[in-house]
């Protein structure tokens, strides 16, 4: 089965963090999964997110970055 979330993250970042959290809890809520992915293991992932993580995709599509929002996150996956 793969992730309706992707999410794009790298170590140290503190709003990856906080981000995390609220991906965490919606999709543990709604039975969904989510894929976590360090863009630091790729060139082409840190140029295509570098400035802008945390990430989200939702069904492969841009969903948020810099920050989750829980509502429009829910929203998104049918919630």
């Amino acid at each position: 089965m793969t992730a309706r979330v992707a999410f794009y993250t790298r170590q140290g970042c503190h709003l990856c963090e906080v981000a995390r959290v609220v991906v965490d809890r919606v999709c543990a809520d709604l039975g969904e999964t989510f894929e976590e992915i360090d863009i630091d293991t790729s060139p082409a992932l840190q140029a295509e997110y570098g400035d802008e993580v945390p990430v989200t995709l939702v069904d492969g599509r841009r969903h948020d970055f810099w920050r989750v929002d829980e509502a429009r996150l829910r929203r998104a996956l049918g919630g």
